[in-house]
């Protein structure tokens, strides 16, 4: 298991390394990210000046408590921390949507980097922000079960938040794989028995890319190698299909 989580991670590494050949790349790649990223952060920002009145509305009912300071500070932190972990679970996905046109571009350019003939499938661009909206949703539903598991005592902001990034990681890794998989012809059922053989390896790749994500330079600087990463990694998947 460890020998393939590890492998796994390496992808996204492998990933950087093959858009740093083309600067063109990774700019094409940046730019939605950058795009993303500037709206997600003016949201934070505002959820932060209004998270103390957010807090007051919510527990009107410790107004005579003696520690409804302590009370609602926690409150209003576990709120931001749930905030980011939704904008860092959503941010993949809206990225996905605004960059569509660069992304197939990147793809496009890996796959003719590493030889062979170019799938000229094309999954169209309603298509991929379908799939884009239903990562966005599901990163939603993953965000609600680490807000919930933060009120566990003492370890639950910590288990949330491991749990958050393997779930939302395994999601991720899903959608950057459809692409490269799909353009050869396999549908979803074939896509997700593919992964399956090699679960481990996915999942290594996924967290690894998730875990980047949660800084916001490592979300942008991470996005084109994630889309490459992927691709390699579609290949090796493909290779060893019985």
């Amino acid at each position: 298991m460890l020998p393939d989580l590890v492998h796994g991670a390496s992808f996204l590494r492998r990933g950087a390394d093959l858009v740093r050949r083309d600067r063109r790349l990774l700019r094409l790649g940046v730019l939605p990210a950058v795009v993303v990223l500037v709206l997600v952060l003016a949201l934070l920002v505002a959820l932060l000046l209004v998270v103390g009145d957010l807090t007051g509305w919510v527990t009107p009912f410790a107004d005579e408590w003696s520690l409804r300071t302590p009370v609602r500070f926690l409150l209003g932190i576990l709120v931001v921390a749930a905030a980011v972990f939704l904008a860092v679970t959503t941010f993949t996905g809206l990225t996905l949507i605004v960059g569509e046109p660069f992304y197939d571009r990147i793809w496009r350019a890996v796959e003719a980097e590493l030889g062979g003939p170019v799938p000229d499938h094309d999954l169209g661009f309603w298509r991929s922000a379908g799939d884009a909206a239903r990562l966005m949703g599901l990163g939603v539903l993953t965000s609600a079960l680490v807000f919930a598991l933060g009120f566990l005592p003492v370890v639950g902001t910590v288990v949330g938040l491991v749990l958050g990034v393997v779930l939302s990681g395994r999601l991720l890794a899903a959608e950057l794989l459809a692409r490269p998989l799909e353009a050869r012809g396999l549908d979803r059922v074939a896509s997700r028995e593919l992964i399956r053989r090699r679960r481990w390896v996915v999942l290594g790749f996924g967290t690894t890319t998730q875990a980047w994500f949660l800084w916001p330079v490592g979300a942008v600087t991470g996005m084109p190698a994630a889309v490459a990463g992927a691709t390699a990694l579609a290949r090796e998947l493909l290779e060893d299909r019985p």
